[in-house]
């Protein structure tokens, strides 16, 4: 914590629903916000999974008008949000649902903020740049890892300068926010080992951020414990409730400790991999985050240590930089386990991208600039980034 003047904020929903059929209140709390024709903000894949027909058998059930715009895409633009904004308007709706992973939720925030307070979403870039209320807004997860159903974190791709926009700003913490384990049921092992990397690097990153605090740091070690303990199961057995919950629980517990403790390095370096290439987030945290945290460990050797205990590490009799460094091989092995690739190089051929080597000066440039690398326990030169970036291949 700090040494001198400094006061810290602390940003949640004001409603939190969590456990098994939990989203069978979204009609009753829409309405409780004084909402009645939501726009649900959603994407194709959650569509054709039946996700969004059982959220608006639900809605139909309570007579209450709706629209669903879902043409979201993985790592959202711009011009999704703004064609969002033209759907809400067209059909004068008067509240949100956001229904899906971080790719919904982003994108229905960016819909709130121009809906609200015009302009464009460029407009927003950076911390608290609005100035007027979101519409009532109710979100709802359907993966276990970005926990964005419960942050004031937005985050936008601006495709004419392939750079992901971080847009932090308290009035995009939904009102309400509803983790179902049974929407998460059919989410497949891959999705899930990813999702649920992206919760642990929360975890991590906010662990050993310069603004730490107590409750950020006792959320983020439950987390941390419950990630290792479930993880595992989730993603070898979908349909097993017990760890999907678990999974639950987990990753809004790193976004309560993220949310206001800030980030790190690694996801400064993975944004500019998801607006670069298009990548998925959580595979490019997970293949970064050993490999940013090994460059930290000089700054936050305890922590790390007390992060290996945490992961079930034996450091009995270890000195602190050995128990320390086996934090950094128990995140290797899970990482392993779950099925992400080894680097950088191999995830982009996975998903039809060609990573090279001449794009890490770009790619450093940018994430230098990145709002996330403010709280980051060491400060990386350029020099290091690109090392980091390179090792990461």
């Amino acid at each position: 914590m700090a040494v001198n003047e400094q006061v810290y904020g602390f940003f949640i929903p004001s409603v939190t629903l969590i456990g098994i059929g939990a989203s069978k209140a979204i009609p009753e709390k829409i309405k409780a916000l004084g909402g009645s024709k939501p726009l649900i903000v959603t994407d194709k894949g959650i569509v054709n999974a039946g996700i969004c027909k059982q959220i608006t058998d639900l809605l139909d059930a309570a007579k209450m008008e709706y629209v669903v715009y879902s043409d979201t895409i993985p790592n959202p633009t711009d011009e999704n949000v703004h064609a969002g904004v033209e759907v809400y308007k067209k059909n004068k709706c008067d509240s949100l649902i956001t229904l899906g992973g971080g790719s919904s939720h982003d994108c229905g925030k960016g819909v709130g903020l121009v809906v609200a307070n015009g302009g464009k979403i460029h407009d927003f870039e950076g911390v608290d740049k609005s100035s007027k209320p979101m519409p009532p807004y109710l979100a709802v997860n359907t993966t276990a890892g970005t926990a964005s159903e419960m942050t004031r974190f937005c985050i936008i791709t601006d495709l004419s300068r392939h750079v992901k926009m971080a847009i932090v700003d308290w009035r995009v913490t939904p009102n309400i926010a509803i983790d179902d384990p049974l929407l998460m049921v059919g989410m497949p092992p891959a999705l899930t080992a990813a999702t649920g990397m992206d919760a642990l690097t929360h975890a991590v990153e906010a662990y050993v951020s310069t603004i730490a605090t107590p409750m950020t740091d006792s959320a983020a070690e439950k987390a941390i414990e419950l990630i290792f303990k479930y993880l595992r199961k989730a993603v070898a057995n979908g349909k097993d409730l017990e760890a999907r919950e678990a999974m639950c629980f987990a990753q809004y517990l790193a976004g309560m400790a993220f949310n206001n403790a800030s980030l790190g390095h690694v996801h400064a370096m993975a944004h500019q991999l998801g607006g670069f290439y298009d990548l998925p987030h959580g595979e490019c945290n997970a293949i970064l985050l050993p490999h940013v945290e090994k460059f930290n460990l000089i700054a936050r050797v305890e922590r790390f240590a007390k992060m290996a205990e945490i992961m079930g590490e034996n450091i009995t009799g270890l000195p602190l930089r050995k128990a320390a460094e086996k934090a950094l091989d128990a995140i290797k092995e899970l990482s392993t386990d779950v099925g992400i690739p080894a680097g950088l190089v191999e995830l982009g051929k996975r998903y039809g991208k060609d990573v090279k080597a001449a794009d890490i000066p770009t790619m450093t440039a940018n994430a230098q600039k990145d709002a996330c690398g403010l709280t980051n326990p060491r400060c990386p030169k350029d020099a290091d980034v690109v090392a980091i970036y390179t090792a990461a291949l």
